[in-house]
Parts: C-alpha cells; sequence; structure tokens
C-alpha cells in the first residue's frame, strides 16, 4: 500500500509540475513575451544549474560505483580469468577517466558561455593542430587496447598442452551432457546419424554401429507393413514411402560408416578414433582438478548455445557442424569459492549464454572443482560406468512445455565429428 502511494504522490508531482509550465507558458503569451526571449537572468540560473548537474552526476556515478561495487562477480576462478579481469580493469580506466574529463568540459563550457547580448561567437572552422590532436590521441588508446586485447586472446586461446584434461560438453534443448576418455585416455569418434535413446552423443563403436542400423531396418519395416496392411489415404501412402526412402539413404550412409572404421581400425589400430569410444563416460556431471589445464570441447546438436561459466570468466560458443574449444586452468576450488562468498550453497554453473529456446533458462549444470585426490576418486567411480559394458546412459527429459525432438528431425542437422572430420562420410 505504501508503494502504491508513493507511485500516485509521484504522478501527481509530475502533473503538477507540467500544468504550471502550461500556466507560464500562457501567462508568457499574456504579456506578449515570445517563447524563444530568455532573459539574463534565467541565462544565469541555466547556467549555474549546469555546473550544479555535473557535480551531482559525478556523485551519484560514485556512489552507485561504492553502493554496488560489492555485487560484482567475485575473484576469477581461473588462470586465464585473472588476465581478462586486468584487461576490462585497464579498459575501466581509460573509459572512466575519459568520462570524467568529456563531461567536466561539457557542463564546464555549457555554463560559462552561457547567452550574452554583449557577446559575439568567434568564427573558428578549422585548426590543423586541433585536428591532428584529436585524432592521433584516440588512436593511440585504441592500439594500445587493441594491442593488449589481442596478446590476452592469443594467451587465451592457444593450444592446450599434451596433458591437459579432455571434457566434452555436448550441448542440445535443453540440458548439458559431458563426456571424458574412459581408461584410455581417449575420446572416441563421434557421428550424429548415430543418436538414439541409448547413445545421445552418436559415439561411434561398431555395437552402436549395429545397433543404429537394426533400428532403423525396423523402422522401414513398420513403415511397409503400415502401407500392405493398413487402409491409408493416398497422403499418408505418400508421407510413409518418403520416410522409407529417408531411412533407406541413412541405412546406407552408417553402412557406409561402418565400411569406414573398419578400415581405419585396421590401418591404425589402436591410434584410430573409432577404437576409443566404448570406455568413454557419458554423463551428467561435470567434475574438474584444480590448478590442471582442462580442454574443454564444446559440440551442439540443435541450434547455437554458448557453454558459460562466469566465475571461470569462460565462454565459448556451441555451433551446430562444428567442435569449438576452450581451455583453462581453475585456480579456486567450490569448497573456497564458498568462504570467498560467504555462501555455503554456492556451485559453478556451466550455463547456456545463448536464447535458444523457451527453456534456455533452465540449461545449466554444476560444475565441481576439487582436489587432485578427491577428481581421481571421483573418476574412479565414474570409470566403472563405461558407454558401453555399463549402465546404458539416459538422456533427460525434456523440459516441461517442450516436446522431444523426433529422430528424424535429430539425423537431418550435421554434427561436428570429434576426432576425424573425413569420416564422416555424408
Amino acid at each position: 500500500m505504501t508503494k502504491l502511494l508513493i507511485v500516485l504522490v509521484l504522478v501527481l508531482g509530475i502533473l503538477a509540475v507540467a500544468q504550471l509550465a502550461r500556466v507560464y507558458e500562457l501567462t508568457s503569451r499574456l504579456r506578449g513575451k515570445r517563447e524563444e526571449e530568455i532573459s539574463p537572468a534565467d541565462n544565469r540560473m541555466n547556467a549555474m544549474l549546469m555546473w550544479l548537474f555535473v557535480v551531482l552526476y559525478f556523485a551519484s556515478f560514485i556512489w552507485l560505483m561504492v553502493r554496488y561495487g560489492d555485487k560484482m562477480l567475485p575473484v576469477a576462478a581461473s588462470q586465464h580469468g585473472v588476465e581478462l579481469d586486468r584487461l576490462l580493469n585497464f579498459n575501466w580506466i581509460i573509459i572512466i577517466s575519459v568520462f570524467f574529463i568529456t563531461n567536466t568540459l561539457l557542463f564546464y563550457f555549457a555554463g560559462k558561455y552561457a547567452f550574452d547580448k554583449g557577446r559575439r561567437a568567434f568564427y573558428y572552422p578549422h585548426n590543423n593542430k586541433l585536428e591532428l590532436l584529436w585524432t592521433t590521441v584516440p588512436a593511440a588508446f585504441l592500439a594500445v587496447i587493441i594491442i593488449y586485447g589481442l596478446r590476452t586472446w592469443n594467451r587465451i586461446t592457444e593450444p592446450a598442452t599434451g596433458d591437459a584434461i579432455r571434457v566434452e560438453l555436448y550441448a542440445k534443448q535443453f540440458d548439458w551432457t559431458a563426456r571424458y576418455p574412459g581408461k584410455d585416455g581417449m575420446l572416441g569418434a563421434t557421428d550424429f546419424r548415430l543418436i538414439n535413446g541409448t547413445n545421445p552423443l552418436g559415439i561411434v563403436t561398431e555395437t552402436s554401429v549395429a545397433t543404429r542400423m537394426d533400428e532403423i531396418e525396423a523402422d522401414i519395416k513398420a513403415a511397409e507393413g503400415r502401407i500392405s496392411n493398413e487402409i491409408l489415404p493416398d497422403g499418408k501412402v505418400d508421407e510413409l514411402q518418403e520416410e522409407i526412402a529417408h531411412l533407406r539413404r541413412m541405412l546406407e550412409r552408417i553402412s557406409n560408416l561402418r565400411t569406414v572404421m573398419l578400415e581405419d581400425i585396421k590401418e591404425k589400430g589402436d591410434a584410430s578414433p573409432y577404437k576409443h569410444g566404448s570406455d568413454d563416460l557419458v554423463i551428467k556431471e561435470f567434475h574438474l582438478p584444480i590448478r590442471q589445464q582442462a580442454d574443454l570441447l564444446i559440440r551442439s546438436r540443435d541450434v547455437i548455445h554458448s557453454a558459460y561459466i562466469p566465475h571461470m570468466r569462460a565462454q565459448m560458443n556451441a555451433v551446430p557442424g562444428m567442435t569449438t574449444r576452450f581451455k583453462m586452468v581453475p585456480t579456486i576450488t567450490t569448497d573456497s569459492m564458498r568462504i570467498v562468498t560467504g555462501n555455503e550453497a554456492f556451485d559453478f554453473v556451466l550455463l547456456c549464454n545463448k536464447i535458444c529456446g523457451a527453456s534456455h533458462y533452465n540449461m545449466q549444470m554444476p560444475l565441481v572443482v576439487e582436489s587432485a585426490d578427491a577428481y581421481d576418486a571421483w573418476m574412479a567411480e565414474m570409470l566403472k560406468k563405461p558407454f558401453e559394458g555399463g549402465d546404458a546412459p539416459e538422456e533427460e527429459r525434456p523440459a516441461e512445455g517442450t516436446e522431444p525432438m523426433p529422430m528424424d528431425t535429430v539425423v537431418a542437422e550435421p554434427m561436428a565429428q570429434l576426432q576425424d572430420p573425413a569420416s564422416m562420410n555424408k
């Protein structure tokens, strides 16, 4: 009720000011005073208000920084995050300095040179020295900012080291799935055509290829059975025939994939990426050890997503049809960050930073940063649940208010092959 009364008072105050202004305008007309005629007293008052405004303006700006400065993100929890914060602070110093200088000059001169009938403006159309000054100075500052930014960016995006922990973050509407290498230490190849209920990432193995071919053959038989045994309208028959043709093309491409897989295994042996998928770990958990480099491989099944971990200062787009990468070294554990933030329930969170659909807000997965020993213990438990030979991975239910994507829609979108793009054999 109090808030409503405050709003009403403000509205009435604005209406009162508007009416007073209208009254002033009418009385001026009655006195025969033109609107563009402003008295010297009014000019002096406006000049003083210019100077008063800039003081209040700067005071409000400083108060906002002091009052809400602690509402920003806490200290960066990764090595590159410290560099990014340093770069951002460097830019803020330049921007805020220019902000104070330009606004001081703007309002000072607006007040100093208030209209005076006894003063004429000096015609000053051009000055080469001034033109050179306000062209070269901003250009020099921009060059420093760009060079500093590029050096920082190049350090952040350089390739990960060979001993980095490799984790694939797989995005789809509306969740994340993590994939870790199994005991062999290598991630297996993937192909979007193999995606189904038990293989949500399309990992390529001899078993997954055979399973997917059996499923497609069963779908073809079911569609042919409907055409043969049911009385259907012509439009539905045409639809089923198109579906059968699509499934046959898909079956042929998967058969070609199997041929490529077998030839690659025969040629490369254990070096073939097709030999390393069966023990991969496909899980809904995301763990990283502290002070060890992580090489994040980021993929998307459907639309453009964005892997965003704000406290790590990490963000990289997840683009259908390709694998993007981001490397980082966590420097603060989850438990330590809970002390830093004073929040016992704090968790690092992997978010999607692209508006990707109706349940975009719900697309997140906690990240646990822990000691090397705790990470090794967690990994030892996860290694008991490989992609093949353990419990079959299950896809999470679709977010409320959304429909599961039909398989013929899923396979129509190109997905990146992680290890060997040439072997996708589309």
